[in-house]
């Protein structure tokens, strides 16, 4: 029996992550975000702590990879623990869509997936995000913009280092939507039929 995995990129603070994860309660299927890495932190016994400090992120360039105890050890040396992670997350997507079906978010999941998953994009304008940002965190306009600047760098350039394709090429994703224009009912429901039309 085949699987049906949904991956969802999405924009900072365009509740990518809210609407996978509501998708995936609707469906009753399981949702992977965090849980990757504290998976990828049994798996590699490296603390979650450690793991957490480079999810998402590519190792800089400009920044010798041994900066905590782990790098030190034999197994890790010279190899930066952003590439350790994300070499063992894409262990766990694989085997988790050899085993279930569910929604897996960021992680270049499509990429890993290719043709076997139903990727996602979600994105918004600029002011949208920084407004979702301020309702969420609390913060100040100026460092909420801040803030949707970073990450969404951060993000490009995680995307963009481990797969050598654009991240904002919508081409290679079935479907992009703009949250701001769908509430995020409206946008579970247009992509749980698109899931149950895989069946």
């Amino acid at each position: 029996m085949k699987h049906h995995v949904i991956t969802i990129n999405r924009m900072y603070g365009s509740n990518g992550r809210l609407i996978g994860k509501a998708l995936a309660d609707k469906l009753g299927i399981g949702f992977y975000d965090q849980e990757l890495i504290r998976m990828a932190s049994q798996k590699k016994d490296i603390p979650i702590e450690e793991l957490r400090k480079v999810d998402e992120t590519r190792a800089s360039i400009w920044r010798y990879p041994v900066e905590t105890e782990f790098q030190i050890d034999p197994q890790y040396h010279f190899y930066p623990m952003n590439n350790i992670l994300f070499e063992v997350q894409s262990e766990i997507i694989r085997s988790l869509a050899q085993k279930e079906d569910c929604v897996i978010v960021g992680r270049c999941a499509n990429y890993l997936l290719g043709p076997d998953c139903l990727s996602v994009f979600v994105y918004a304008p600029t002011e949208f995000r920084i407004q979702t940002v301020i309702n969420r965190l609390g913060r100040e306009e100026r460092s909420a913009k801040s803030l949707v600047r970073k990450m969404d760098k951060e993000r490009r350039y995680y995307y963009e280092y481990f797969t050598d394709r654009s991240w904002l090429d919508m081409t290679q994703y079935d479907v992009c939507v703009n949250s701001s224009r769908f509430s995020q009912q409206q946008i579970i429901d247009m992509l749980a039929v698109k899931y149950h039309a895989l069946k």
